[in-house]
Formats: C-alpha cells, structure tokens, sequence
C-alpha cells in the first residue's frame, strides 16, 4: 500500500514537474518576443530607420532563448514565427519599413538557426510564410515583404556560407504558400515578387561556383 502511494506521488511529481517546464519554456519564449519588440521600436525610435544591427539582436534574442532545448528544431521554427510576427507588428505600430524589418529578422532566425543547430531550410520556409502572412494581416505591402524576405535570406546563407539557392527556393515556397492563404490580386504580386526576387538572387549563388561552402545546409 504505502508502495502505491509512493508510486502515485511521483506520478505526480513527474507530471508537475512536466508542467512546470512547459510553463517555463512559454514564459521565456513571450519574454524574448517582449524584449525583441520593444528592441525594435527603440532601435526605430532612436534612428529614424531599421538598421542591419537588428540581424544581431534577433539572433542573439533567439539564441538566448533557445539555447538548452531539449527540442532544438520544433523550439527554433516556433521562435522564428514568433519573432518575425512580433517584429513586423511592432514595425506596423510605429509605421517603420516593414521590408527591412522583415528582410533583416529572417537573416537573423536562419544565423541563429544556424548556430544552434537548426534546420535552415524549415526557418527559411516558416519565417518567410508567416512575415508575408503577417505583413498583410497588418494593412502592409505583402508582396514587396516577400521580396524583401528572399533577398533577406539570400544573404544570410551567403555570410554563412551556405547554399544560396536552396535557402532561397525554401524561402520562396513559404512565401507562395502564404500567398495561396492571401488570395486575390494581393496574392498574385506576391508571387510575381517571389519570381523576381529568386532570379535577382542567383548573382549571389554564382559567386558560390567553385567554391566550397564554409557551412553546410543542414538537411
């Protein structure tokens, strides 16, 4: 008997714990997308203009929040949503650009996908999707964000060295699936955008030819 009760009370122990974590993990992740966008509308605020310097601080916001997972990969798709959804509403609020927003917080979630293991190609596909998704959720220019978007993780898969025109194809299937979502007249900018966008890109990718990358794509 007092077996079972001792069972039962780590059962529940077990399962508060679980909870306990659970609820750690969402705090945490809400701080960092709290602190990312009151980042912004500082950065925005102080200078007038979204600077490159936000590639760092989404980077190291996520990375900080990430770091110690136990699931890396769903951990970093669900932060790259958030962050880029967190980053283009805040942009909207105080009327910045949201292409440069957009443009550089994807080159900030692939750089931090990047460093802590991530699968580039989803963060890309994810990120991408939902800035466009979210940009016209905000009244913004849904198809020049997908432009922006792909240019902008053209160039973090050249900074890091990897494969510019597979990031790039990720990026402009979540871009295409989130004008599927968008419909309309809306929807087909988009994807012209995302056809002209990807052809602009391919300078970047030839200056690859004949050079091994310093990092490969995680697949």
């Amino acid at each position: 008997m007092e077996a079972k009760r001792r069972a039962g009370a780590t059962g529940r122990k077990r399962k508060t714990t679980g909870a306990a974590k659970i609820r750690a993990g969402a705090t945490t992740r809400s701080t960092a997308d709290g602190n990312l966008e009151q980042a912004i509308q500082k950065a925005v605020r102080g200078g007038g203009t979204v600077s490159i310097g936000l590639v760092n601080l989404v980077k190291n916001t996520l990375v900080t929040a990430i770091s110690g997972a136990r699931d890396v990969g769903g951990e970093m798709g669900a932060a790259a949503v958030t962050a880029v959804r967190g980053s283009i509403s805040a942009a909207s609020e105080i009327g910045a650009d949201l292409g440069a927003v957009a443009r550089y917080t994807i080159m900030g979630t692939i750089e931090a996908a990047e460093q802590i293991g991530g699968e580039l190609g989803g963060v890309a596909r994810s990120a991408t999707r939902d800035a466009v998704k979210t940009t016209r959720d905000v009244g913004g220019d849904a198809s020049r964000v997908a432009g922006q978007a792909i240019q902008g993780t053209a160039e973090a898969a050249r900074r890091l060295g990897a494969d510019v025109g597979a990031l790039v194809q990720d990026a402009a299937r979540g871009a295409l699936e989130a004008a599927d979502r968008i419909g309309s007249a809306a929807g087909r900018a988009v994807r012209a955008t995302v056809t002209e966008a990807v052809s602009g890109t391919k300078a970047l990718a030839g200056n690859q030819d004949g050079a091994a990358p310093k990092r490969r794509r995680r697949a």
